[in-house]
């Protein structure tokens, strides 16, 4: 821990790997806020635990919006008065053969896993720049990187985290704001859920490390890449799948 308590911001934080990557900075010691359309019971309780209570902001919101974003930042900063870090990891994904995916799914992936990104880290590095200092990680997926059929919008959408992420730490590493990435491979949460027993069975086969991976395996490499210490490393995307695209 450091001796001031970091400001942290974890957009879609209400529930898998989102809340994960919540509970990891709370133990840390950290004041976090997060939003998401809708609280959920996680939510609730870190609201009136009285460990967490005075360190947790939970604010709905729909970050496809540009106001939304631009709203729930700045209620964090009113709060606490500036962001020391933020993971982005708001997402959604839609299945479906690309000749068959309706529009709205289009939209709803493109909106929030994207546009919704590049809106929260807006408004946050305008206040990073003004204290010349902060720290940034965009969740990605190794969808992004290799691909996966049924999966093609969400797949670009992931790609395109990648590329914003090289970008933006050109843009920020000279004014002492980091930015990286995470990959994470397949989870036991929710986005996992779509896949047979079978269907997972065979990606715990291919996985070097033999099993699927946790929020706590994400989370540590959030934490490293979050790290005061950390000055220096920037630009880069962090693969944590169990060595299944090594």
């Amino acid at each position: 821990m450091t001796s001031e308590p970091r400001v942290v911001v974890v957009t879609g934080g209400s529930r898998g790997l989102g809340a994960g990557l919540v509970q990891s900075f709370l133990d840390s010691g950290d004041l976090v806020a997060t939003c998401a359309r809708t609280p959920t019971a996680q939510t609730d309780a870190w609201a009136k635990d009285p460990e967490t209570a005075d360190r947790f902001l939970f604010a709905p919101a729909d970050l496809s919006s540009s106001a939304d974003a631009k709203t729930f930042v700045s209620a964090v900063v009113e709060k606490w008065g500036r962001v020391d870090v933020l993971v982005n990891n708001a997402g959604v994904a839609r299945d479906g053969i690309l000749g068959l995916v309706p529009d709205d799914d289009i939209d709803t992936v493109v909106d929030l896993n994207l546009k919704g990104t590049i809106y929260v880290t807006r408004q946050v590095s305008r206040r990073m720049l003004a204290r010349g200092r902060g720290s940034i990680v965009n969740i990605s997926s190794i969808v992004g990187l290799s691909g996966y059929r049924g999966l093609a919008v969400y797949s670009a959408t992931k790609a395109a985290l990648d590329g914003f992420t090289r970008a933006m730490a050109r843009e920020l590493g000279s004014r002492g704001i980091t930015v990286n990435g995470v990959a994470p491979g397949y989870l036991r949460t929710e986005m996992s859920h779509g896949l047979d027993e079978d269907q997972l069975g065979q990606i715990v086969r291919r996985t070097p490390a033999g099993r699927l991976g946790e929020p706590e395996d994400v989370a540590r490499a959030v934490q490293f890449l979050t790290d005061p210490a950390n000055t220096y490393l920037t630009g880069h995307v962090l693969v944590v799948d169990g060595g299944l695209t090594s």
